[in-house]
C-alpha cells in the first residue's frame, strides 16, 4: 500500500460581504484528501486509476450540479396521482424534473446499482468490488441523501434475487434491474413495515396464497396486506416479506417474495398506493403506504427461509446508510470548516476562537471514524470476510447514523442564523440526518443485534479480535500507542461478551455497542495514519485516533477542569491543510495523552 495520490491544500471560498461562503462549488474528490488516501489502501492501483477520473467527475457533480438539483427537489417533493387522465386506477407519481436528472447521473452515468453486479460498468471489463459501490455513494451522498435510498434498494434487491432466486426468476428480472437505459431499467426496493410489526417483523400480517407457476416458469403467488412505510413507492420491483397460508409465526414463518410493478403482459399490478407520506426529511424520494389485493408476486428461495434471506439485504442496506451518513458528516465538516475560515467576529477569523476550534472537533473527529469504519466495512466485503463484518455492520449502522444528527446539527451552529434558513444546505442535512437511526432498524434494534447476535451467536468478537490484531502487529503505529489502542479493544470487546452473557444486560447494550465502535476506529485511524506516513503521505489520522481514545474511550469528570497543553498544538496541525509527516505525528501523540 502506497499514498499515491497527490493531496494539494485546497483553499477555503472568501466571505461574501460580511457573510461566510459555503462548500457548494467545491469538488469533494479533489478536496478530501482522507477519502483518496483510503481509496489507495482498499482498492488496487489499476482499479483506482481507472477510476479516478469517474471519482473527479462525481465529486464535481456533487458540489456543483447535483447540489443545486437536490435542493429543488427537496423542495419540489413527489405527488401522488390515484388515476390517470381517463379515470383508471392507474395511480402514479409525479416526480421534479431536478430528481429525474439525479437520477440519470445515479443510474444511467454512473451505474451506482449495478457495478457491482455486472461487467462494464464504468467502461470496467469485470464487475467492481463493493469498495467502489460505496465510494460513489459517499460522493453522491455529500449532495443528496433521499436518492440513494431507491439506489441501495435496486442494488441489493437485485443481489437477493441473484443470490436466493430461481434461474427462471434471475433470468426474467436482472437484465432489467441492471440496466442503465432508462427505458428499460426497472428500480428495486424493499418493504417490510406494517402497523403491527415495525422492528417486529415477526408480527407482520400480510399474507400469501400459492397459484402455480405461470409459463416463465415462475412461482405465482398472490399477496393481501397494508404495507406502512414504503420508500420508493413507486419501485418496479419489490422485495417483500409475506405469512404464507398455514405458515407459523414469528420471523420463521414468512416468506419473500418479488413484486413486480408491473405484470408480463404489461398491465398493472394488483397493489394500489393509498397515500404519500408527509416526512420530516428526504422529501425527494416518495414514501407511502401500499394495499396489497391480490397482488402478483414471485416467491424467492425457500418459503420458510424468507427472514434469513430477506435479512442479508437488510444487513447491505446498513452499510450502505453508514456510508450515507459518513458522506452527509464530510458535508457537514466541509461546511463548518469553510464558515470558520471565511468568518470573522470579535476581530479575528473564527477558526482561532478556543471555544469554536473544540466544536469543530466535535464534528471532525466522527466525521472520520465514520469514513474510517464505512471503508473497512467495504474492504471486508471486497475480501468475503463475513465473520468479521457481521460485527462491524450493526455498529457502524448504530454509531455513524446516531453521529450525524450531532454533526449536522453542531456544523447548523458554526453558520449560525443563516443555517436556520433553508436557503443554505444545513437545515436539509439536520432533516434528512434523523432518517438513519430509523430505517434497517432503530438505534436499539442495531445494539441489541451487535451484543445479543454478532458478539452472542456469530461470536463476531473474536473474529474482530483477530482481525484488528493483525493489523496492529503489521502496522507503522509507535508502540506505545499501539499497546493502548490494544488493551482498549480488549476491554471493549471483554465488555460485550461479559454483557452479551447477563440476562439482564440489554438496557447496557447501547453503551457496549458505542465502546466497541470507538475501540475499532480508533485502532483504524491509528493504523491508517501511520501506515500513510510510513509511505511518505498523510500521517494525521493518527492525531485523530489520540482524539478519541482521549475523548470518547478514556473517563472524564464533567465537574472538574482539565486543559492538556498537548492536546492544543494536535488539535492546531489537524485544521491546517498541509499534510503531517509521521514522526511529527507520533511526537504530537504521545505529547497529547491523557
Amino acid at each position: 500500500m502506497t499514498a499515491t495520490v497527490e493531496s494539494a491544500p485546497v483553499s477555503a471560498p472568501q466571505p461574501v460581504g460580511h457573510l461566510a461562503n459555503e462548500a457548494q462549488g467545491i469538488n469533494f474528490w479533489r478536496h478530501d484528501r482522507a477519502f483518496r488516501d483510503l481509496m489507495t489502501r482498499y482498492l488496487a492501483p489499476e482499479v483506482l486509476t481507472h477510476l479516478q477520473p469517474y471519482f473527479d467527475r462525481l465529486g464535481a457533480l456533487a458540489g456543483g450540479r447535483l447540489d443545486e438539483l437536490a435542493r429543488l427537489a427537496d423542495r419540489n417533493p413527489p405527488i401522488l396521482h390515484p388515476r390517470d387522465k381517463f379515470g383508471r386506477d392507474e395511480d402514479w407519481i409525479e416526480y421534479h424534473l431536478s430528481y429525474r436528472e439525479m437520477e440519470t447521473v445515479a443510474y444511467q452515468e454512473f451505474g451506482m446499482h449495478a457495478v457491482t453486479h455486472r461487467a462494464g460498468v464504468l467502461d470496467w471489463p469485470d464487475r467492481l468490488p463493493p469498495s467502489v459501490k460505496f465510494a460513489l455513494q459517499y460522493l453522491f451522498g455529500q449532495a443528496e441523501f433521499g436518492l440513494l435510498c431507491p439506489v441501495s434498494g435496486s442494488d441489493t434487491s437485485a443481489y437477493i434475487i441473484g443470490r436466493f432466486g430461481s434461474t427462471a426468476l434471475q433470468r426474467y428480472l436482472l437484465p432489467r434491474m441492471l440496466s442503465q437505459d432508462p427505458a428499460a431499467l426497472w428500480k428495486g426496493a424493499q418493504f417490510m413495515t406494517e402497523k403491527a410489526g415495525g422492528s417486529d417483523v415477526g408480527a407482520i400480517e400480510t399474507t400469501a396464497e400459492p397459484v402455480g407457476r405461470n409459463a416463465l416458469g415462475l412461482e405465482e403467488w398472490k399477496l393481501f396486506g397494508d404495507k406502512w412505510f414504503c420508500s420508493h413507492t413507486d419501485a418496479e420491483v419489490v422485495m417483500i416479506l409475506a405469512r404464507p397460508t398455514g405458515a407459523g409465526p414469528g420471523t420463521r414463518g414468512l416468506g419473500l417474495f418479488a413484486m413486480p410493478r408491473w405484470l408480463p403482459d404489461g398491465t398493472r399490478n394488483s397493489y394500489r398506493i393509498a397515500r404519500l407520506k408527509d416526512k420530516l426529511g428526504t422529501r425527494s424520494m416518495a414514501s407511502g403506504e401500499l394495499l396489497l389485493d391480490g397482488a402478483t408476486a414471485y416467491l424467492v428461495g425457500d418459503v420458510g427461509r424468507g427472514f434469513a434471506q430477506m435479512i442479508e439485504q437488510v444487513n447491505l442496506c446498513r452499510i450502505s446508510h453508514g456510508a450515507r451518513a459518513a458522506a452527509m458528516m464530510r458535508r457537514c465538516l466541509n461546511e463548518a470548516m469553510v464558515v470558520a475560515r471565511s468568518r470573522s467576529a470579535f476581530g479575528s477569523k473564527i477558526i482561532d476562537k478556543p471555544l469554536l476550534r473544540r466544536q469543530l472537533m466535535k464534528i471532525m473527529v466522527p466525521t472520520e471514524q465514520a469514513l474510517s469504519m464505512v471503508t473497512y466495512a467495504a474492504h471486508l466485503m471486497d475480501v468475503g470476510d463475513d465473520a468479521t463484518l457481521r460485527l462491524i455492520t450493526p455498529l457502524l449502522k448504530f454509531r455513524a447514523c446516531r453521529d450525524n444528527i450531532k454533526v449536522a446539527a453542531g456544523a447548523l451552529e458554526v453558520r449560525g442564523g443563516n443555517g436556520y434558513i433553508e436557503d443554505f444546505v444545513h437545515a436539509r442535512l439536520v432533516r434528512d440526518a434523523q432518517l438513519g437511526t430509523i430505517w434497517e432498524g432503530t438505534s436499539n434494534i442495531n445494539a441489541l443485534d451487535a451484543v445479543t447476535r454478532a458478539v452472542k451467536k456469530n461470536k463476531g468478537d473474536e473474529a474482530v479480535h483477530a482481525a484488528l490484531h493483525a493489523l496492529l502487529a503489521a502496522s507503522a503505529v509507535p508502540d506505545g500507542l499501539r499497546a493502548e489502542l490494544a488493551r482498549y479493544l480488549d476491554r471493549a470487546l471483554e465488555f460485550a461478551v461479559e454483557l452479551a452473557a447477563d440476562p439482564d444486560g440489554e438496557a447496557e447494550c447501547r453503551t457496549a455497542a458505542t465502546g466497541l465502535y470507538n475501540a475499532i476506529t480508533a485502532v483504524l485511524l491509528a493504523i491508517e495514519g501511520a501506515d500513510f506516513g510510513a509511505a511518505g503521505g498523510d500521517a494525521r489520522r493518527l492525531l485523530l485516533s489520540r482524539l478519541v481514545i482521549n475523548h470518547r474511550l478514556c473517563a472524564s469528570n464533567p465537574l472538574s477542569y482539565q486543559k492538556f497543553d498537548g492536546e492544543d498544538a494536535l488539535i492546531d496541525r489537524l485544521l491546517q491543510e498541509t499534510a503531517v509527516p509521521l514522526t511529527e505525528a507520533g511526537d504530537l501523540v504521545e505529547g497529547a495523552a491523557r
